[in-house]
């Protein structure tokens, strides 16, 4: 059987869902999984960015990761977002990427892709659910198997107890429990994939 791609797609404004989006890449390295990490576009004006200081510099220090494209999406088999939260729904900057995978849908490139999503948010009741479901009505359209964590590990509730996805409030560095669940996350959608695709073999 082929190995199983993943591709992680994440925006980050001062870091916390660049750290998520790094440690899903080691999560799905660590089970033989090939991982691509890729940033979605900059959109924010340079003014407002240069009001934040932080904001800035992790522009600048991440300018390196290459950004996301159509190619991205349609060589995975497993997609993870990572968005922090703007208002309950993904930040605009994800969002335009989404709205760019049109053409994929219409050629039905999506269907049966493996999604699973990660967020953060300011404080724990700062809207992370609600984007995280907004992710869910994403997947709904491309026709994917979406993979929740669910409450399918104790690292789940370490990690606050959040079904639908590992969330988390911005912090210097990831706690030792949120990384546990994004890494038992995005493991368990891979191994989602790795059925599909031994069923699809058996198909054939």
């Amino acid at each position: 059987m082929s190995v199983v791609k993943v591709s992680v797609v994440y925006y980050s404004s001062t870091g916390t869902n660049y750290q998520m989006a790094q440690e899903a890449v080691r999560a799905a390295e660590q089970v033989g999984a090939e991982a691509r990490l890729r940033r979605v576009r900059e959109l924010a004006p340079e003014e407002a960015i240069n009001q934040r200081p932080e904001w800035k510099a992790h522009l600048e220090a991440t300018r390196h990761i290459p950004e996301a494209t159509l190619d991205d999406i349609e060589w995975a088999d497993v997609v993870v977002l990572a968005t922090p939260t703007r208002f309950g729904l993904v930040s605009a900057q994800m969002k335009q990427f989404l709205d760019s995978t049109g053409p994929l849908w219409a050629q039905g490139k999506l269907t049966n892709k493996v999604m699973t999503f990660l967020s953060s948010a300011q404080n724990p009741h700062g809207g992370q659910e609600m984007t995280l479901l907004s992710l869910f009505v994403v997947a709904a359209h491309w026709g994917a198997i979406i993979v929740p964590p669910g409450y399918t590990a104790p690292a789940i509730f370490e990690a606050g107890g959040n079904p639908y996805g590992t969330s988390t409030v911005p912090q210097p560095t990831l706690s030792e429990s949120t990384v546990r669940a994004i890494h038992h996350q995005v493991q368990r959608a891979i191994q989602v994939a790795e059925w599909l695709k031994r069923g699809q073999q058996v198909v054939q």
